[in-house]
């Protein structure tokens, strides 16, 4: 099982290389280099596929695995290749401030933060494998459990973004802060779902041998979420456009666990 494990994973990071290096040059031409996201996205689900076909697990635990994996991937990448089509040519600005520190280097520093999003790909798509890779019979209670754990993330984080979208499409609401739904609980509720689904791949992963050590995967998401490009980055973002209005709902609502509104003491007497 190491063998195919390690063969597997192995296909999984040309694919990742391959498919990263030509979304690099169609980037460059685009002159939009946020197509990144909407790659890095889809990239699990011919992944999933590839694992599904070419091991020899349960086909019930292949087939759920699959499902749950493409799903998620191909939401969140017709997601996010609406919103970057609604904005192009204007470019998300994480990459106007990469082109800007980065500048006469661009193109050696963008293939490599390119690749570095190809390796991310590979790395986290082994919780995928490893229940491909599991020949026992029959899908377990624990897997059960991630099963349902999936499905409620995938709509909490589907629910979360349409409400955000809603919020935005409505001209009155222009510099206003959304507090409609889930974002009344949580100033981030579609990281924290999408944090939520690869909790749930884990579940289902865990009872597979080697399963215990796919909890990296949603560690590493956890990780990206709260301290590199998730919750930081949006933050310095909607203080700057929404000021004081976005301080307050920042004292009076969790970050990212959807929980109960708290008292704003600055304003209260």
């Amino acid at each position: 099982m190491t063998h195919d494990y390690l063969t597997l994973l192995g296909f999984a990071t040309g694919f990742a290389v391959a498919m990263m290096f030509l979304v690099w040059l169609l980037a460059l031409r685009l002159n939009n280099l946020g197509i990144v996201d909407i790659a890095w996205s889809f990239g699990f689900l011919p992944i999933v596929n590839g694992f599904a076909w070419l091991t020899h697990g349960d086909p019930t635990r292949r087939v759920l695995i699959t499902v749950m994996a493409g799903l998620w991937s191909l939401r969140l990448a017709i997601h996010l290749a609406i919103r970057i089509a609604g904005h192009h040519p204007v470019e998300d600005v994480r990459y106007v401030r990469l082109r800007a520190d980065w500048g006469q280097k661009l193109r050696s520093k963008t293939l490599m933060f390119f690749m570095f999003q190809a390796a991310i790909l590979a790395g986290l798509s082994a919780i995928f494998l490893v229940p491909c890779l599991n020949p026992a019979p029959g899908i377990t209670p624990l897997e059960w459990s991630g099963v349902a754990l999936w499905i409620v993330a995938l709509l909490g984080e589907s629910i979360a973004d349409r409400q955000l979208k809603q919020f935005r499409s409505n001209p009155a609401n222009h510099g206003r802060v959304c507090q409609q739904g889930l974002w009344n609980y949580s100033r981030h509720p579609n990281y924290f779902f999408e944090w939520l689904v690869w909790v749930a791949y884990f579940l289902f992963a865990w009872g597979s041998s080697g399963g215990c050590y796919t909890v990296l995967c949603p560690g590493i998401m956890l990780f990206f979420l709260l301290r590199v490009t998730g919750i930081p980055l949006t933050e310095e973002l909607s203080l700057k456009s929404k000021g004081d209005a976005y301080r307050a709902y920042q004292r009076t609502t969790s970050a990212f666990v959807p929980w109960f509104k708290q008292r704003d003491q600055q304003t209260t007497p």
